[in-house]
This record gives C-alpha cells, sequence and structure tokens, in this order.
C-alpha cells in the first residue's frame, strides 16, 4: 500500500484539544493499517500549512480537524484549491453543517424532524425570552456542544448569558426537546447503530461530558422502541444524503419518549466531522459493526481517493 497520508490536526477552533485527540488516534491507526503518514499540526499559519502539503505532497490529506475553519468549509475550500484529495464532505456540505441556521432549512425542505428555532442577537436575547421555557441557546457554528446553554423556568441566566456571549453576532435559540439524547453514525450509504447517551457528569450532554473520561455512559444499541431505532437510522441517513455528505457523519437527535413510546424524534444536527478521540462515538459504533478502528480510518482514506 504505502500511501502516503498527511493527518491534519490541532486548528485554531474552540476545538483544538479535541482535533489533536483524534489526529493522534488517526495517525497511530493509519500507520497500523499499513500508511505511510505524517503528521501535519494546524496553526494560524497559512504559508505553513501549504508549505507541509506541497513539499512533499501527500497522497490524500486525512482531515482531523474540529469546529471552525476545520469542518466549515475552509480547509476544504485550501485542499481543493490543492488539487488534495481529502476525508470527509466537501466545502459545500461542510459548510452548510456547520451553519446550523442553513443545515436546518436543509432539513425542513428533505421532510425531516427539526425543533422550533429563532436567530436573536445578544441585545435581543438580554430584553427578552426569544422563545418559550424551556429553550437552547446555542452558538450557530461550532460543535461539541460549545458555548450550549439552557434556559428553564426560574432561570434568571439569559441576561449574562447574552453579555457574555462571544460566539458571533447571533446565537440560535431553539425549542428544548425533553427525552434522551441518540447519536446515529453514517458510513457512504449505511447508517450503523443508534447510540443512547447518558451524561453522567449531570442532565446535559455538554463539552465536559463528551469528552472527559467518564463523562457520559453509551448504551449501544439503544434500548429503545423497535420503530423509534429504524426511524432513527432513517433520519440520519436521509440527513446525510440532503446535506450531500461524504464519507463518515454523525446525526445527533432528541428523543423525546416522556409521553410513552414509540416517541418522538428531533434531528438537532449533522456532525460531518465525527470525533475520533478514545471516548468518540463513531468509532464505537463501527466496532459494534465489525470495523476495527485502523479499518475505519483506511475506509476514510478510500473514500477520500474516490468522492466527489
Amino acid at each position: 500500500m504505502n500511501e502516503h497520508v498527511a493527518v491534519l490536526l490541532g486548528g485554531i477552533s474552540a476545538e483544538r484539544e479535541v482535533s489533536l485527540s483524534s489526529g493522534r488516534q488517526v495517525v497511530a491507526a493509519l500507520r497500523e493499517a499499513g500508511f505511510r503518514v505524517t503528521p501535519v499540526e494546524v496553526t494560524q499559519d497559512l504559508p505553513a500549512l501549504i508549505r507541509a502539503l506541497t513539499e512533499p505532497r501527500p497522497d490524500v490529506v486525512f482531515n482531523a480537524l474540529h469546529g471552525r475553519f476545520g469542518e466549515d468549509g475552509c480547509i476544504q475550500g485550501v485542499l481543493d484549491w490543492l488539487g488534495l484529495p481529502y476525508t470527509h464532505s466537501g466545502l459545500r456540505a461542510s459548510a452548510v453543517a456547520m451553519d446550523k441556521d442553513a443545515a436546518k432549512a436543509v432539513f425542513r425542505q428533505a421532510g425531516l424532524p427539526v425543533a422550533e428555532h429563532c436567530l436573536v442577537t445578544r441585545e435581543e436575547l438580554e430584553a427578552a425570552d426569544p422563545l418559550p421555557r424551556p429553550y437552547v441557546v446555542k452558538p450557530v457554528n461550532e460543535g461539541s456542544s460549545v458555548g450550549v446553554f439552557i434556559v428553564t423556568e426560574g432561570d434568571n441566566r439569559r441576561a449574562e448569558i447574552a453579555r457574555d456571549w462571544r460566539y458571533g453576532a447571533h446565537a440560535m435559540a431553539e425549542s428544548f426537546v425533553p427525552g434522551r439524547e441518540l447519536t446515529v453514525g453514517v458510513m457512504g450509504d449505511r447508517a450503523l447503530a443508534v447510540t443512547d447517551i447518558i451524561a453522567d457528569a449531570g442532565a446535559f450532554y455538554d463539552y465536559e461530558s463528551k469528552y472527559a473520561a467518564g463523562g457520559s455512559r453509551h448504551v449501544l444499541p439503544a434500548h429503545i422502541h423497535p420503530d423509534a431505532y429504524a426511524a432513527a437510522m432513517d433520519i440520519a441517513l436521509r440527513a446525510h444524503q440532503a446535506l450531500g455528505c461524504r464519507g463518515a457523519s454523525r446525526a445527533d437527535l432528541r428523543y423525546d419518549d416522556t409521553g410513552g413510546e414509540p416517541g418522538r424524534l428531533v434531528l438537532l444536527e449533522v456532525n460531518t466531522q465525527p470525533g475520533l478521540t478514545p471516548t468518540s462515538l463513531l468509532p464505537e459504533q463501527a466496532a459494534h459493526c465489525g470495523i476495527p478502528f485502523p479499518a475505519l480510518c483506511a475506509w476514510m482514506v478510500k473514500e477520500a481517493r474516490h468522492g466527489a
């Protein structure tokens, strides 16, 4: 084989540490799978990155970046400009998926279930509730539950959240969906499995729950009604296709079973750069389906060479 793969890791987003962890896992897995691997730590120095990708020129770029500039179409545009094949989704799908407002429009057009939402400025959020409580406030262009807050009845943090907001000119307010957090990984044209995520550190699956050891428990396969399980798999695959994703993605959903099963599913978002850390969900689901981590990473490299 001996293909030369450059693995991009780090980056300049709020998820830099997550990317470094993902990238280290990918480097080791690809070497185990027989590839010649060069780790490329991405910083603010774009000319240095371009030099690293042209001297010498790799056969494939494995994009292990997360967050802004890594999964929003920016690095994808650079790689397209350089004519290098790369893993995961292309520029357009990456940009749309990262913009939660734009992604919701695509999902709604495809007939997929989404929560009511609106965009608000800091001033509007400080002045009044944008939606009936409880609701969620989240950045339009961040991942990994960075900057996500739940505003409940009796909660007096709204003005403080608005004053401290540092994730862009607008925030997204979204109706809170009670119940459980589910996620579904997709590889190409196949939904893998449904995981029920139980956050042990609190009631919300936040950044700490996602990446801290012991921060959450993953029930795989999810113990939910068979009809809901099948519907979650279908929604994830249709969302992947609606956005025009390639390679692997992961759909996050809420499952409202508070009124009994089979319950109601709501699609929250699609992550076009699923985490590849020791606690990440996509590798866990792939292993559940009989795909070891080195084989998963090798498949991503193969898809990069043949994807649109």
